[in-house]
Formats: structure tokens, C-alpha cells, sequence
């Protein structure tokens, strides 16, 4: 028999038994090293001289483990997540800087009334107190 249909033949033996799950001289992986270890070729002999069969065994595990409608619903379903935690992520990042100028402002006009407080209550104040506005009764019947 000529040398390179056996090595053929074996490497469609190896393929077989990889795909079967009874590997002799490999951890039977679905890769092209764990072929070549099960043929007992050197890893080139698959990807230069026989790079069909390379080619015939990586389609064959893809058929193999191909998803199942579960896994491709829930990949979808972690895709949308990832989107929706980064729109959140975003949002908090508005939100903190929001709230950094809210305190800037509010720390301004807590300065600008404790200086109106210290100019009114100096003898010659030319600030005057405006009379406050009556507070209207609290309660869920109250309408402006």
C-alpha cells in the first residue's frame, strides 16, 4: 500500500475514534495536535500535506458543537445585558459629575448667604430682609 494512503487512512481512523470518544494515543481534544498525536504523524503531515482532511476534521467539530438554541438564546440575552451595563455605567459616570457641581454650588451660595447673614446683621446694613411668603398646608389636597 503506498505510504500516503495510509497515512490517509489513519488519520480518518484517528478522526473517527476522536469523534467517537475512544482516543488510544492522544487526550482525544478536538484540535489538530491532539489528531496528530492520535494518527501518530508529525502535525505538519495534517497542515501541509494533508490540510483537507485538517480541514475535514475542523468541520466536522463545528457540526459537532454546533450550540445548542439554549446557549445561543442566552448569548444573545449577555450581549444585551453588556449594553444595558454600560448605558449605566455611563449614566452614574453623569450622575457623579452632577452631583460634584451640585455640592460646587451649593458650598457657593452657603458662602454667599453667610456673607448676606454677616452684612445684615451689621449696624449699617444696606441689606434688607425680604417678609417671607406664608408656607401653604402640607397634604396631598394642596394645589398651587
Amino acid at each position: 500500500m503506498n505510504p500516503a494512503l495510509d497515512e490517509r487512512e489513519r488519520i480518518r481512523a484517528a478522526m473517527d475514534r476522536i469523534r467517537t470518544g475512544t482516543a488510544q494515543h492522544s487526550n482525544g481534544a478536538l484540535t489538530v495536535v491532539a489528531l496528530a498525536q492520535e494518527t501518530q504523524v508529525p502535525r505538519n503531515a495534517l497542515t501541509q500535506r494533508h490540510p483537507e482532511l485538517k480541514n475535514d476534521f475542523y468541520a466536522r467539530v463545528r457540526e459537532r458543537t454546533r450550540p445548542a438554541e439554549a446557549e445561543v438564546r442566552l448569548r444573545k440575552q449577555v450581549v444585551k445585558l453588556k449594553k444595558l451595563r454600560a448605558a449605566d455605567q455611563e449614566e452614574l459616570a453623569e450622575l457623579r459629575a452632577d452631583r460634584e457641581a451640585l455640592v460646587r454650588v451649593v458650598h457657593q451660595l452657603t458662602l454667599e448667604n453667610r456673607q448676606l447673614r454677616q452684612q445684615l446683621a451689621a449696624p449699617t446694613s444696606v441689606v434688607r430682609a425680604l417678609p417671607t411668603q406664608p408656607q401653604p398646608p402640607v397634604g396631598p389636597a394642596t394645589h398651587w
